[in-house]
């Protein structure tokens, strides 16, 4: 069985979209988790006067900690998936904060376009068909320096660390999801973190793709080893985006 990508993995999540905030409420510290994330990008002074995009922002809850993290900043947040973008913008948010129907790999085509000062991505990068290319359309819309910040379940590739991934979506988020009609969804999105890179090889991709001062940072509680925040920077002269 393939992966769901493109089209039909935005099909799945429009349907998914009407209980996705339940199944994230049973995660704990997912909201936290991404706010600490946000603060890993270190932007100054609450954002004021930067862009941000938010790429891959699904019901909007990386929109939130974004918001939360950068006050001040100018968010754009874009998702292929009508449904869940939908349930993002009826959501009520501060002046500044706008939504936009598009794919990660389509954003100019969409009037998506930078120089943006920062890139947060969650979640995404495992379910796009193309990460590399995903990468190189990030490099291009962000300013010299800009930063990215990129939060996903991506394995340490230690056992340990996959066992407890999958005991916890066999014995919690799968049961759920199929009694909520979405368990081919999140069987999907269990494979797409077992398959895809490790942290030290999604780093690897990512510097590959031009990016520099690339870390890899984990994330506390029982995703310790499951979910990281990977940060880095497009090369530039200094002092130039991203302050």
């Amino acid at each position: 069985m393939t992966l769901l990508r493109d089209d039909e993995l935005a099909a799945a999540f429009d349907q998914a979209s009407r209980s996705y905030d339940t199944l994230v409420a049973a995660n704990p510290g997912y909201h936290g988790q991404l706010r600490r994330s946000a603060r890993r990008l270190g932007l100054p002074d609450g954002g004021a006067g930067l862009r941000v995009l938010d790429l891959g922002c699904g019901t909007g809850a990386s929109t939130a900690a974004l918001a939360a993290a950068l006050p001040e900043a100018e968010i754009t947040a874009v998702d292929a998936s009508d449904g869940m973008l939908e349930r993002a913008a009826r959501k009520p948010w501060r002046a500044g904060v706008t939504f936009v129907r598009a794919p990660a790999e389509g954003l100019a085509e969409a009037g998506v376009r930078g120089p943006f000062d920062a890139v947060f991505a969650a979640y995404l990068f495992r379910n796009v068909t193309d990460p590399d290319a995903v990468l190189r359309a990030v490099r291009d819309v962000l300013a010299p320096r800009g930063r990215l910040a990129v939060h996903e379940y991506i394995l340490s590739g230690r056992g340990a660390h996959r066992a407890v991934w999958t005991g916890v979506c066999r014995g919690l988020v799968l049961p759920v999801a199929t009694l909520l009609g979405d368990g081919d969804l999140y069987r999907d999105l269990w494979r797409s973190v077992v398959e895809f890179d490790t942290a030290d090889g999604f780093a690897a991709r990512v510097r590959a793709a031009g990016f520099q001062d690339v870390r890899t940072l984990p994330l506390p509680g029982w995703q310790t080893g499951i979910t990281h925040t990977l940060v880095a920077r497009r090369p530039g002269p200094t002092g130039e985006g991203g302050r």
